[in-house]
């Protein structure tokens, strides 16, 4: 059974199909998801999802692409949905420089406020970086303090040697349909790069749909199509994979799923 620790539920595209996409778990070897949020009201919505299946979790934060819309009482609602056992983790918070839809100063200053949440929440922070990988090494650096119960690098797309660089902070590593792309050769190498007791499987769905569905809706269960490619590239067996991923998803979520 497999856990997609980075899925959006939460997303317009998918709330509706929510019931349906949940019942259907175990028929496609779904153990559990983790809901990530994005913004104030995807929070909320994934606090409510967590609420009503046993097997959904969930997280709180905001989106890089969105910290020009962070104000107080976001951290506010984050603080109090924390204390709720299956909010797992803040996030997804972090750096994007590719599509700089906030100021980067934004991003900067949003990114080290979601640190000190987790550090006051004593919860691990699940990161998206692209583009951004040096600054978000010297923020992480400068805020080592805020990073005592992880760092989860979702969705990585950092590099083989970056893996060495931000390993100093212990941080763990999700992949998800970018590994079975034609063009992810980087990604694979990444992969191949990540100490196994720190690899994590996700399907950012609706995004990162795999191949051979690449270009249509993702859904959870695809994430059976990123654990078959990370056992080819690893030279492994789909349930050692299946085996890693929960022990990884236990460890760093500090949760029995």
């Amino acid at each position: 059974m497999l856990i997609d620790v980075h899925c959006h539920l939460n997303d317009p595209r998918l709330i509706d199909d929510a019931p349906s996409i949940v019942a259907d778990f175990p028929k496609d070897g779904l153990l559990a998801v983790v809901n990530a949020a994005y913004d104030r009201e995807s929070a909320q919505i994934g606090a409510e999802l967590a609420a009503r299946y046993d097997s959904v979790y969930a997280t709180v934060g905001i989106h890089p692409h969105d910290a020009v819309f962070a104000v107080p009482e976001d951290y506010e609602v984050f603080a109090e949905l924390l204390k709720r056992p299956k909010i797992l983790a803040v996030g997804e918070t972090g750096l994007d420089y590719f599509y700089d839809k906030s100021p980067r100063d934004i991003q900067r200053r949003v990114f080290r406020e979601h640190l000190e949440l987790a550090r006051a929440a004593h919860k691990p922070v699940v990161l998206h970086i692209r583009d951004a990988y040096g600054d978000a090494l010297d923020i992480l650096k400068d805020a080592r303090h805020c990073l005592e119960k992880g760092v989860l690098l979702h969705c990585y797309g950092g590099g083989a040697e970056a893996v060495k660089d931000f390993s100093r902070f212990d941080c763990f590593y999700s992949f998800g349909g970018a590994v079975t792309f034609n063009n992810g050769e980087a990604n694979r190498a990444s992969l191949a790069a990540v100490p196994r007791d720190r690899l994590l499987l996700e399907t950012d769905c609706p995004y990162m749909t795999p191949v051979p569905f690449r270009g249509q809706l993702n859904y959870p269960k695809h994430v059976r199509l990123v654990a078959l490619k990370v056992a080819e590239v690893l030279g492994i067996s789909v349930e050692e994979v299946e085996e890693l991923n929960k022990q990884n998803a236990e460890a760093f979520f500090k949760v029995r799923f």
